[in-house]
């Protein structure tokens, strides 16, 4: 389950209603603060919060076992970060996923399967859950925004699974998606720069 206390967060309670709320979600093995340091290249318009993994895992933390038979776990992480959306992101005005490695995997799940929650997502270095779920037919209906991004040199994300992905996001997404030349499992300036112009572009001034 996912800790309040263990949540980081860019501006207190009084000061979240109404604005846009960005969910900052960790790779594996990674902890709370390792995409919160990206915060001050973000759109400063945004309520930005860094939640931990429920599960410890080498010197950090997980959302999901990568060694269970999928998609059971990835789909528990899914309806546990759904919970705690449904409470911390009531007055928002809007909800955008953001997920390295596995954190995109998350990201894109979440929005999946929790639809009503999340209006858009942004999945660096990861791919999609390849087993059908049920709410894939009602997200190919209104495709939200989706920024996918990835290098040429990440040796973590099978080609295979680039391919389905690929696939299966101009089916049921409005997709944007940046390749990244001899970059490995890693966010550089660049990525972070279109992702930065992506998500202004959810709320064009």
């Amino acid at each position: 389950m996912l800790e309040p206390q263990h949540t980081m967060w860019s501006a207190p309670v009084d000061e979240r209603v109404g604005r846009p709320l960005l969910v900052l979600l960790h790779g594996h093995g990674g902890q709370e603060g390792d995409l919160f340091q990206l915060s001050p290249y973000l759109p400063l318009d945004r309520t930005i919060a860094a939640p931990r993994g429920g599960i410890p895992y080498a010197d950090g933390f997980s959302w999901f076992d990568v060694a269970a038979p999928r998609p059971a776990p990835l789909d528990l992480a899914s309806d546990e970060l759904a919970v705690w959306l449904r409470a911390v992101g009531k007055t928002a005005s809007s909800v955008t996923l953001f997920g390295f490695s596995q954190g995109g995997v998350l990201a894109l799940q979440t929005l999946r399967r929790h639809p009503e929650l999340v209006n858009s997502a942004v999945m660096l270095s990861g791919i999609v859950e390849p087993e059908p779920d049920a709410g894939d037919a009602r997200l190919a209906e209104f495709r939200p925004p989706v920024f996918w991004g990835r290098g040429t040199s990440d040796d973590l994300v099978p080609e295979s699974g680039v391919e389905h992905t690929r696939d299966w996001l101009l089916e049921h997404s409005t997709l944007t998606e940046r390749i990244y030349e001899d970059v490995g499992h890693w966010i550089t300036d660049a990525e972070l720069g279109d992702v930065n112009s992506f998500l202004r572009a959810l709320t064009p001034e």
